[in-house]
């Protein structure tokens, strides 16, 4: 059990958190959500005694470990993968050392026997003996192959960093397991491994993840960051939201009413408090009237976006030709022969393991890349608008967010492109920052600006939903649903893809799989054929 009492922090005049109270108790585990900005991170920070509150104290039960997800890709670089993920077991990667150091002594003493015979009970009751193995398993488990267990932290590249340092957290059994964003980076196989793990978990998990599906599948409760305070709801993030959203509309009818009311009061005091037979009536009027209280409905941190996709030409009937596209990049056949084509009510999400490939192949189709061999052919109707996966040369510039977006825009008028940044939450003097200077987060939402002002009928999303918040994203999903033109996308959020795909591709080393249907029967049908090609194998074959 871990427990927040009376968590007060305060930077400068603003609080952040206010008097805040929380117990989260084994066996379950919390989404911990809130608007960006509201304490996410900061609070688990906290809990971990990394940051000291203002005022207020983190309670833990005595002997419990806890683990904590860090984002510190360089601090391990000079330890091997298995070593780092046992070291989030800490005192059992103090002693596996010092046992190797009383063992590689060549003046070995009695006194060393002695230490080495205690080290070795503890190292014991702590299943030492199957440290590396429990390691490897959740290696294996996340997608990193054996060839890479003995590898050197420093030469993995930036997501296996990621991979290995959630493996660490998770490695050992901790008590109280604090996640931030535990699906960044992450391919979809390992996010459902991850879903899986802990499903199957018996301890404290909270969890801070901007993925509403992965919320929905593990949480058992949710923690609600707002207004300076943190509001506990049981059940997944749908029944969250539900029930904060009937809350608040409960509220306002509530008001209304009681507005109804004062206003039927006022009316009657005012016709006859100067009527000497009505005034023993408009007196009791009055103290009524002073006795009803509006419920104090807060405004909420969280801020919605206004997204809405709207093509300026309907698309007709031909809308691409891909034909035989192959590409190498680095020495490495990314594409290799591809075809397909997309009707006029398509929307198709690129899913596997192979984000290469998808990324590659919309910088072909956006003309920002030429593809070795084969070719492509948009229909006469269509009109493309592309968002890559990295923006960095987009943003790179001095100009304000204005001017970055007036070139893009049918009417050559500023208040009408701040038209376009007010829906996307750029109010007032923001639209006179440097695009240079912009929050990741920023970046997309002017980007997404960008292809709501041009209007048109073929949209190409490469990991859209990067660096937004919650209420972005659904903004988003929201506006992709409407859409009535062709998309082509990736993602990471399975929700995103549920809701908004028709027709599911896969670029694999075998080829392209191309299936009309939603992305549960997607999955659901590999999962099947993966079941399949398991139990055709033979026991001869097998050996």
């Amino acid at each position: 059990m871990i427990q927040a009492s009376n968590i007060t922090l305060r930077l400068g005049k603003k609080a952040l958190f206010e008097d805040v109270n929380i117990k989260f108790t084994e066996g379950n585990c919390y989404g911990l959500i809130g608007a960006n900005g509201a304490g996410k991170s900061t609070f688990l920070k906290i809990l971990t005694g990394e940051l000291e509150p203002t005022k207020g104290d983190v309670i833990l039960t005595p002997g419990q470990r806890l683990s904590f997800l860090k984002q510190d890709h360089f601090k391990y670089d000079e330890y091997t993968v298995l070593d780092t993920v046992i070291m989030g077991n800490q005192r059992l990667y103090e002693i596996m050392k010092e046992k190797d150091a009383i063992y590689a002594k060549e003046d070995f003493t009695d006194e060393d026997g002695i230490r080495a015979s205690e080290l070795e009970a503890e190292f014991a009751n702590m299943d030492g003996w199957e440290a590396e193995s429990d390691a490897a398993t959740l290696l294996n488990g996340l997608g990193i192959e054996t060839e890479y267990h003995y590898s050197m932290m420093r030469d993995l590249t930036g997501s296996l960093k990621v991979k290995v340092l959630l493996a660490q957290a998770l490695f050992g059994n901790p008590d109280i397991l604090l996640l931030d964003e535990p699906t960044n980076h992450l391919d979809l196989d390992a996010i459902r491994w991850l879903e899986e793990f802990l499903i199957n978990f018996n301890n404290t998990v909270i969890v801070v993840s901007h993925d509403r599906y992965f919320l929905n599948k593990v949480c058992t409760h949710i923690a609600d960051i707002d207004y300076a305070k943190i509001q506990l709801y049981a059940g997944n993030y749908d029944f969250w939201y539900e029930s904060s959203q009937l809350m608040i509309k409960q509220m306002k009818e509530a008001n209304k009413k009681k507005e109804e009311k004062i206003k039927e009061l006022q009316e009657f005091i005012q016709r006859f408090s100067a009527n000497a037979s009505k005034s023993k009536q408009a007196t009791s009027r009055k103290r009524a009237l002073e006795k009803i209280e509006l419920d104090d409905i807060k405004p909420s941190s969280r801020k919605y976006p206004y997204i809405d996709f709207r093509p300026n030409r309907e698309i007709g009937n031909e809308v691409l030709t891909v034909t035989n596209l192959s590409k190498t990049i680095d020495g490495v056949k990314v594409l290799d022969n591809i075809s397909f084509i997309v009707g006029h009510d398509d929307k198709i999400a690129f899913v596997g393991s192979n984000t290469l490939a998808a990324t590659t192949l919309f910088k072909i189709l956006s003309g920002e890349m030429e593809p070795d061999e084969g070719s492509y052919k948009w229909g006469v109707t269509t009109s493309q608008a592309y968002f890559p996966k990295d923006n960095t040369k987009d943003f790179a510039g001095e100009e304000t967010i204005v001017e970055w977006l007036m070139p893009y825009s049918p009417e050559k008028d500023v208040t009408y492109v701040r038209g376009f940044l007010g829906r996307m939450l750029f109010a007032g003097d923001d639209g006179v920052k440097k695009v240079n200077v912009l929050s990741g987060g920023e970046k997309v939402r002017v980007m997404l600006s960008k292809m709501m002002i041009l209007g048109s009928n073929i949209l190409l999303m490469d990991e859209p939903t990067n660096h937004l918040d919650m209420e972005s994203i659904t903004a988003l999903n929201n506006g992709l649903i409407k859409f009535p033109g062709v998309v082509l996308f990736t993602s990471q959020d399975h929700q995103f893809i549920q809701t908004i795909a028709n027709r599911i591709m896969e670029i694999t080393p075998n080829g392209l799989i191309d299936k009309v249907s939603t992305y549960d029967e997607y999955l659901d049908n590999d999962e099947m054929a993966r079941k399949r090609q398991i139990l055709s194998v033979s026991p001869e074959e097998d050996d």
